[in-house]
């Protein structure tokens, strides 16, 4: 007593394993709990059977006597249950339950632990009577809350339909010729509860209480026969589910006292009818009386046959095959008449597709390789057919086990996805079944030096099938199990593996979270990008870019116009949606933009790929960022060599879209600056100058002295380059010594030449302007009479141009003065020197010859004009007289004769009533 006291304290059971609260199930006498292996996670069942079941529900049975009998009686049962377990431990067979522990005895009854059970048979028919009775129909799925060992509650989903019958009757077969054949047994009591349904869904034999050899038995073995006698007649102090069910027993045993193996075979025979009749239970009913057997049997109506249709309703037909084949060869009352167990299994009602395809899974470890792969081939064709449960519980497992073979890793994983696509409880069998196969495949197992194939097979296989596998996991579980299968496809030396793993990443961006795709995702993708020297890779490298910056796989294609530059000439299409960026600011601009202008290819591929990245990131970056960064780099791959036209135009269109938008943050900017009056008013009018291209007419701060200026002069505020450009000559002298002001740097400068500008501001000057500088004189556009006269009278006469006489001219003549602005614009060169070749000059600019001979005498100190060879390239052409005139600026009339010369001689008289000049202006103001 006390060692049972003891051995209730110390359970192995109890000490390894986590034990549900409530049973979920039970057989016969025993209450089967769901557990879980403490050490190994794995899934088991625990039965139990408890002392108290065995005592009579009724009064006290009376006497010393009578207890001590009890007493004797319930010793007998406990030796038989014990029996059953050391039976299961004895036999080991795919078709027996399998024994996880072996049975223990406790203060309150026995107990043992087995593989995960999910029902047993007998209270799947009755789950199955219920759903009928209560309006539902017959064979859909049973559905019942149970809950988990660790406290969790989930769906039993169990079906009993045409298929499952088949495959379970199959392996009852399978069961009953291993006991009959190999170890010489008799069940003596194969009932539905007998039968039990494992997590696979596979009916398993158990409940071998009676079991013992049958007559014709040779194999040796530790069980000792049952005694009919004994086990027939029912003690009523029991109860009935630790007894011989007569519904199910054979006549062999009740008429004819002989124990055969073809006894299992009658029984196999009324569980079948069972399946089919309604309610679902044996076509016998004795209510465990012996003498009601025999008369049941005394009347041929009263037994099963063809003729009566087994006893089973009209209205629940049984398939034909089964009705005319099988069933009279199982049922009937002559043992010699019946099937074996061998032939049951060969038997025409299981000569099917669906059922061939089964048991070729129960034998495919046994197959050849060329065998498995052509039934894997095939399997995709058929597999709709099946139902959901039978793939989940059945197929799906039988191939996962097969995953150890490496040559057939690729094809089975496709057939793996294809059955998680079509199962509507996909994401519980791909979390539960295939996510700890693929990373014992692809993670724990060690990698060898040499380049597995067949393994890279399977897993491009996977990467293939990874937007399943986001749908079908959590979050949690994909980054630790799946993410690390992805980074090892991205550091593989195979560029097929790197290419289809950077091909998931829309699907998998969808499950991860932002600290896990920064830190541990997106370092891999970069150093791939940057160290690849597949064109291909590189592209699919800037299309992972593209995604984690918001770029959407379904948006428009790279000539729509996505008005970056707010001018949207087209339609957006309905798909052109665009997600966040995944990725920060600060990893954008100092990651993915510095990988972006270290690209050294100029293949259009890469390059419009790039164009695409650069798309999606204007409207993300900064403005600053853009202009300094992104915009170089645009205008350096838009001048790529390779590109044709059409790519080169998109180029521009980002370029000018990307121009536009730093345009119009950068004026509103200065706009809100400069509405806050001050300084920043200053800003503000220089931009408003600069967009309109002509001179402010407002009076500020920087353009005081112009504006002073057109003052003085008396000229209007709007004057241009078409007006009186010799009153620039009697504009007051500036006295400031810079060389050069901030607010001059931006007044506009004439040019007398019709030609390019640039070149005449490029001009050197003669040494004699040089001497100008020196002095410290303004460079302003501004020069006196008087400053004129004093800085050219020190002057030697040199053999330039400016040392000849202006002659004097008529309004028609054809030599035109030289401006003082254009001296002044040539006053800027920084370098004037007679080392210039002016001959080169002159050769890139055509101007018409001067007249060989003049009158007058209008000279800088000299009174005869040069040769018509003498002139250079600041040879000033003539004043247009005609509208057809070429030129940006019109040369104005000559000068009156009191206006004074710059060497004291006059000008001849003009015809037409001079115009009035600056200085008259200035005079007359005074």
């Amino acid at each position: 007593m006390f060692s049972s006291a003891l051995k209730s304290f110390t359970s192995n059971i109890t000490s390894n394993y986590i034990i549900s609260a409530q049973p979920t199930t039970s057989s016969g006498p025993w209450k089967i709990f769901d557990a879980k292996r403490k050490s190994t996670g794995k899934a088991a069942s625990v039965f139990v059977f408890d002392r108290k079941s065995l005592e009579p529900s009724g009064a006290s049975l009376g006497g010393r006597s009578s207890a001590a009998a009890v007493k004797r009686v319930h010793e007998e049962v406990l030796e038989r249950l014990k029996k059953e377990a050391s039976a299961l431990a004895r036999l080991r067979h795919p078709s027996v339950l399998e024994l996880a522990e072996p049975v223990e005895e406790t203060r309150t009854g026995l107990m043992f632990a087995t593989e995960a059970v999910s029902a047993s048979l007998a209270s799947l028919l009755s789950e199955k009577d219920e759903q009928e009775r209560g309006g539902g129909v017959g064979g859909r799925g049973s559905r019942f809350v149970v809950e988990e060992a660790d406290g969790t509650k989930r769906r039993r989903e169990l079906e009993i339909d045409e298929l499952e019958i088949q495959k379970g009757l199959l392996q009852l077969g399978k069961g009953l010729e291993f006991l009959h054949e190999s170890a010489g047994l008799v069940h003596a009591n194969l009932t539905p509860e007998a039968v039990l349904v494992n997590a696979k869904g596979d009916w398993k034999i158990s409940g071998l209480a009676f079991a013992g050899p049958h007559e014709s038995s040779t194999a040796a073995t530790s069980l000792t026969a049952i005694s009919l006698s004994e086990v027939l007649n029912l003690d009523p102090r029991l109860p009935r589910s630790v007894q011989l069910n007569l519904d199910y027993t054979s006549p062999d045993f009740v008429l004819d006292n002989s124990l055969t193996a073809s006894a299992d075979i009658f029984s196999l025979g009324l569980i079948i009818i069972a399946l089919y009749n309604s309610p679902h239970t044996s076509p016998l009913s004795t209510n465990g009386s012996l003498s009601a057997y025999k008369r049941l049997f005394s009347s041929s109506s009263n037994v099963p046959t063809q003729n009566n249709n087994f006893l089973v309703p009209s209205s629940h037909p049984l398939p034909p095959k089964l009705a005319s084949e099988l069933l009279p060869r199982l049922i009937t009352r002559r043992p010699a008449q019946r099937l074996s167990a061998k032939e049951f299994q060969q038997a025409s009602y299981f000569d099917n597709i669906l059922v061939s395809t089964i048991r070729f899974l129960d034998a495919l470890p046994a197959k050849t390789p060329n065998e498995k792969a052509q039934f894997l081939r095939g399997l995709p064709r058929i597999m709709p057919q099946f139902p959901k449960t039978v793939l989940e519980k059945k197929v799906l497992p039988a191939l996962l086990e097969e995953t150890k073979d490496r040559e057939l890793l690729a094809p089975i994983l496709s057939n793996v996805f294809a059955m998680i696509k079509g199962m509507p409880n996909g994401k519980r069998a791909f979390t539960d079944q295939v996510v700890p196969k693929l990373k014992e495949v692809f993670v724990m197992s060690k990698a060898t030096s040499e380049r597995d194939t067949s393994r890279e097979a399977g897993l491009m296989v996977l990467l293939e099938n990874m937007n399943v596998a986001a749908e079908n996991c959590s979050g949690k579980e994909f980054r630790e199990d799946l993410l690390p299968v992805i980074l090892l496809a991205l550091e593989s030396p195979t560029h097929a593996l790197v290419d289809a793993a950077l091909s998931t990443l829309p699907s998998v961006l969808t499950v991860l979270d932002f600290s896990t795709i920064k830190n541990d995702l997106f370092p891999v993708i970069a150093n791939v990008f940057a160290k690849t020297s597949s064109l291909n890779i590189k592209i699919r490298g800037l299309e992972a870019f593209y995604t984690l910056i918001g770029g959407s796989s379904s948006g428009s294609s790279t000539t729509d116009n996505d008005d970056i530059n707010g001018f949207s000439t087209t339609t957006k299409r309905a798909t052109n949606t665009s997600s966040a960026a995944i990725l920060d600011k600060f990893t954008i601009q100092e990651k993915i933009v510095p990988l972006l202008k270290a690209i050294k290819t100029k293949e259009p591929g890469v390059m419009m790929a790039a164009l695409k990245v650069f798309r999606q990131l204007g409207d993300i970056v900064d403005t600053d960022f853009l202009a300094m960064d992104v915009l170089p780099t645009l205008w350096s791959m838009s001048l790529g060599p390779l590109l044709n036209l059409d790519q080169f135009q998109e180029f521009m269109t980002l370029i000018k879209g990307l121009g536009g938008r730093i345009q119009r943050e950068q004026v509103k900017k200065l706009r809100e600056l400069g509405s806050g009056g001050g300084s920043s008013s200053v800003g503000a009018g220089l931009a408003s100058r600069r967009q309109t291209g002509g001179a402010s007419t407002g009076l500020n701060g920087m353009e005081g002295e112009a504006d002073f200026e057109t003052l003085v002069s008396g000229r209007k505020a709007g004057a241009n380059g078409n007006g009186d450009l010799m009153n620039d000559w009697a504009a007051p002298a500036r006295p400031t010594n810079n060389v050069r002001s901030q607010s001059h740097q931006d007044q506009p400068m004439f040019s007398w030449q019709s030609g390019n500008h640039n070149a005449s501001m490029a001009q050197p000057q003669p040494s004699s302007m040089s001497s100008l500088r020196a002095t410290g004189q303004s460079s302003s556009r501004a020069i006196t009479p008087d400053q004129t006269l004093s800085s050219f009278a020190a002057l030697a006469p040199s053999s330039t141009q400016w040392s000849q006489p202006l002659q004097p001219q008529s309004h028609n003549s054809t030599i035109p003065m030289r401006p003082a602005q254009q001296q002044q614009k040539s006053f800027t060169s920084p370098a004037a020197s007679n080392s210039i070749d002016w001959s080169a000059a002159t050769q890139q600019r055509s101007f018409p010859p001067p007249p060989q001979s003049q009158s007058s005498a209008n000279s800088f100190g000299s009174t005869s004009r040069p040769a018509a060879n003498a002139y250079s390239s600041f040879t000033l052409s003539p004043p247009p007289t005609s509208p057809q005139a070429v030129g940006a600026f019109s040369a104005p009339p000559s000068r009156p004769p009191n206006s004074g010369t710059f060497a004291g001689t006059q000008q001849p008289q003009q015809s037409q009533q001079p115009q009035k000049s600056g200085l008259d202006r200035y005079e007359s103001l005074l």
